[in-house]
């Protein structure tokens, strides 16, 4: 008897580990130090040495039953950017700039290529946050977990100076609202999205004329990452007043936490195109308005708080960084919360 017999296949382990260096290295930035491989991961702050009061900030998140549909259609290179996004777009929602990214990866069985490729999307993620993959771990899990199948988690960590902390203390009555257009369903409220659709290849796979793709492209299209267009804000010299990450929980729970007491959010829906998987799903489930924005982003991934004078501003940088920016609502004062009319 040995360890691979118990399940557990040593040599397939370090299999993936050479798969994957190739995508690893690839989001290295000057501050690591050392190599890939180590028990741990270095990191220089060298560099911040300049910010009054460097202030770390950290992140954690998994992409959660999206990745049944990985399973199903045997798809695994996007699902790590979407595990990317979920922790990189909560700390820069404080002003964060990310500085790197560990992933957990769980499965059943290591089949190293599928793992390869799992992290070949970790990797891609943190390149589009400009975050370095210093490290990470994968568990197999023989009796424990389906052989084919894996659970995706990751924790980012980022840097900022404590006065550019984006806290939401300085929201008034007049500020503009700003949504960051989404890229679908990103990674959240899936549980219900199985419950819609078939869930099989030939449902995923069949060409679908209202979205223009196939139903499985367009849920397994990566979660948007928003770093880039909220630096671009900044270095605008536009100052975000407060920032939400519409993920879990949608419009109702997500944009309250960012209000200070006494200021109220009103979103127009009317103010930007919603993507027609949500029309969709909405019809086809016969999922109540109130429910879909009380899960879904329903196309808008960020929402940010700026002042009126700023707000022209701030949407050109959106677009320069790649990002499409609506105007979709203001701060009135009023009992904390949002309301969409």
């Amino acid at each position: 008897m040995d360890y691979k017999n118990a399940g557990v296949d040593i040599e397939a382990g370090y299999r993936s580990v050479e798969l994957m260096k190739q995508y690893v290295q690839g989001t290295m930035r000057p501050e690591v130090l050392g190599g890939i491989g180590g028990f741990s991961g270095a990191f220089s702050m060298e560099r911040f040495r300049n910010m009054e009061k460097p202030t770390l900030i950290s992140g954690t998140d998994g992409v959660g039953t999206k990745i049944k549909l990985a399973f199903i259609l045997n798809r695994h290179n996007t699902i790590g950017i979407d595990c990317v996004a979920m922790c990189v777009n909560d700390i820069a929602c404080a002003g964060a700039e990310p500085l790197f990214f560990l992933d957990y990866i769980a499965c059943g069985k290591n089949y190293p290529e599928k793992i390869a490729s799992i992290v070949s999307g970790v990797a891609e993620g943190c390149k589009m946050a400009g975050a370095a993959l210093v490290g990470g771990e994968t568990a197999e899990h023989p009796g424990l977990m389906p052989e084919e199948e894996y659970d995706v988690a990751g924790f980012a960590v980022g840097i900022v100076d404590e006065k550019d902390i984006i806290t939401g203390a300085d929201v008034k009555a007049g500020n503009v609202l700003i949504g960051l257009a989404s890229s679908g369903v990103h990674s959240n409220g899936f549980s219900l999205v199985r419950k819609i659709f078939t869930m099989n290849e030939a449902t995923l796979n069949s060409y679908n004329e209202t979205l223009g793709k196939s139903l499985g492209d367009e849920l397994l299209t990566p979660t948007r990452i928003y770093v880039k267009a909220l630096r671009a804000v900044k270095e605008a010299g536009v100052r975000l007043l407060a920032c939400s990450h519409i993920t879990g929980g949608g419009f109702y729970e997500n944009i309250p936490r960012m209000l200070p007491d006494g200021k109220h959010a009103v979103v127009e829906k009317g103010s930007y195109p919603i993507p027609p998987i949500f029309t969709m799903m909405a019809e086809k489930g016969n999922v109540e308005e109130k429910v879909m924005y009380n899960t879904y982003n329903m196309g808008l991934g960020m929402i940010v708080a700026v002042d009126e004078k700023d707000k022209d501003r701030a949407c050109e940088a959106i677009r320069a960084a790649g990002d499409t920016p609506y105007i979709v609502g203001h701060i009135e004062d009023g009992e904390k919360g949002v309301t969409l009319c």
